[in-house]
């Protein structure tokens, strides 16, 4: 091998070489390489003078190939041709066998993440990776596959959307919680308990006086208790014992039937609105995505076609 490398030029004259006669000037060579006319001639020559041969006849203004210099320059294009086909085929199916679903941080932790053993054992050779924002980002202009949205789909006319979950939202505390104060006799009555408040900056949301609407009560007089931008470290802070806060049943259910949570109300809100996973109509999905789509509608319990 040693021989071969003192025989074989370096790859960066080689390329130099190739589009210099492609050109046939050293000067539109060294703009379309970005380097300078001077780098591209000593390239030129060192090639010259590992290979012993002359490959370019060099007048005032212009160079032109010898025919030593064609016939390299015929093998020279085609290797590389290969190689940059060869390159692009694999860069092209490590990108397709990836697949990127953007969601916010509440999804990524409480239901992506449990699911993931899950995901890798059904999808072994898709690569997923999940970006979270702290509002909804343009999969469009982020060239992102998938995103997880909140709301209905006509919110959404320039994308296909897919049902993850409906909206459910219940009172949720810690059995350390209970234990301490006790369960709330009414909804009414929970007015009184120390409540856990999210306050979402950029994505709309439920909060406990809308909560207490939809049951009858007028929620104005309700402790304020603890407020909180994250619902992570809101539903962190209801096992803590902290409080009580609203609990979206897709992200609590899994808690809940491991006893780290407890719905403590009967009343249950639902909104209407539902979770998807939506993608921009205008792409095609790849067979991975749409392997990936597919995996999200089942674990979110819905068989259903995507909603167009």
């Amino acid at each position: 091998m040693s021989n071969l490398r003192q025989l074989l030029p370096s790859a960066g004259n080689l390329i130099v070489f190739e589009a210099a006669g492609r050109h046939a000037s050293f000067t539109k060579a060294a703009r379309e390489l970005g380097m300078t006319q001077a780098a591209v001639s000593y390239a030129i020559r060192a090639l010259e003078s590992q290979l012993g041969a002359k490959l370019f006849h060099r007048a005032h203004r212009a160079v032109s190939l010898t025919e030593a210099g064609r016939r390299f320059h015929a093998d020279v294009s085609l290797g590389l041709s290969h190689i940059r086909k060869s390159a692009e085929d694999i860069r092209d199916r490590g990108r397709a066998a990836s697949v990127t679903l953007a969601a916010s941080t509440a999804f990524a932790s409480l239901w992506m993440l449990p699911r993931l053993h899950r995901l890798r054992d059904d999808l072994p050779d898709i690569d997923l990776r999940i970006q979270t924002a702290d509002r909804d980002l343009d999969i469009r202009t982020e060239s992102i596959e998938l995103g997880v949205r909140g709301g209905r789909p006509e919110d959404w006319p320039d994308y296909d959307s897919a049902l993850i979950a409906p909206e459910v939202i219940e009172a949720v505390a810690s059995a350390a919680y209970i234990e301490k104060h006790g369960l709330p006799e009414s909804v009414e009555h929970l007015t009184q308990h120390r409540l856990i408040h999210l306050e979402e900056p950029f994505r709309s949301a439920c909060d406990w006086k809308q909560w207490f609407l939809s049951a009858g009560v007028n929620g104005s007089t309700a402790n304020r208790g603890l407020a909180i931008n994250d619902y992570v470290l809101v539903i962190q802070a209801v096992m803590e014992g902290q409080g009580i806060a609203l609990g979206w049943r897709h992200l609590t259910e899994r808690l809940v039937s491991a006893r780290l949570l407890q719905i403590v109300s009967g009343h249950t809100l639902e909104t209407g609105a539902a979770f998807h996973v939506i993608w921009p109509k205008a792409r095609t999905l790849t067979p991975q995505t749409a392997k990936v789509l597919d995996w999200l509608r089942k674990e979110g319990g819905t068989a259903a076609k995507p909603q167009t």
